[in-house]
């Protein structure tokens, strides 16, 4: 992540104009989370609230939709225009729009998650006097409810910004002309078959 944002270093100036580099930032940031958290909820203490509850689908997500999905979406960004000739993406502000929705929308979709991954946790490890669980398993889906409206919220704002990405991709696609890739300058001597030994 360091390394990530150590070969910005320079550019940060473009942070206020530049939506792909943005996103690329953000993708970086999500990075160190999720490579932090990752070996967090390894540890003894930590696993045995985290393991088979939300948490770890929050902490995939974040990783998944946060790093993956954001540096791939600012790579296209990047590369369309180029692949078809153009000067930049159809509409920067799309890009804006894209960058603004799937931010949130991880944020929604992962917060959600860990909120309940800790929720489940702790009533899965409530016992009474005797020693008895508390809650059933049907209690805790129960009380998931509210953050599963949150992570749906997130999943469909993330979407949506998808969605814009490939109408934005569609519209320079149609409004470039494919690169050409120019002959070599010096011709390529014809391949010569091997000698027999």
């Amino acid at each position: 992540m360091i390394n990530g944002l150590m070969t910005l270093q320079g550019a940060w100036d473009k942070l206020r104009t530049d939506p792909i580099i943005r996103m690329m930032v953000i993708s970086l940031a999500f990075y160190g989370m999720s490579t932090f958290e990752g070996p967090m909820m390894s540890i003894k203490a930590v696993n045995s609230l985290s393991h088979y509850t939300d948490w770890t689908i929050g902490h995939v997500h974040s990783g998944a939709l946060g790093w993956n999905g954001m540096i791939t979406f600012g790579a296209l960004y990047f590369l369309t225009p180029r692949l078809w000739g153009g000067k930049q993406m159809y509409s920067m502000a799309a890009i804006d729009w894209h960058f603004w929705l799937a931010t949130i929308g991880i944020v929604l979709y992962a917060a959600s998650m860990w909120v309940t991954g800790i929720m489940e946790g702790l009533m899965w490890r409530e016992v009474d006097a005797q020693g008895f669980l508390v809650n059933s398993f049907a209690d805790t889906v129960s009380a998931k409810f509210p953050m599963y409206v949150v992570r749906g919220l997130g999943g469909v704002l993330y979407l949506t910004g998808a969605c814009i990405m490939v109408w934005n991709m569609w519209m320079t696609i149609r409004g470039g002309q494919p690169v050409r890739v120019a002959p070599p300058a010096v011709p390529i001597a014809a391949a010569q078959p091997a000698q027999a030994a």
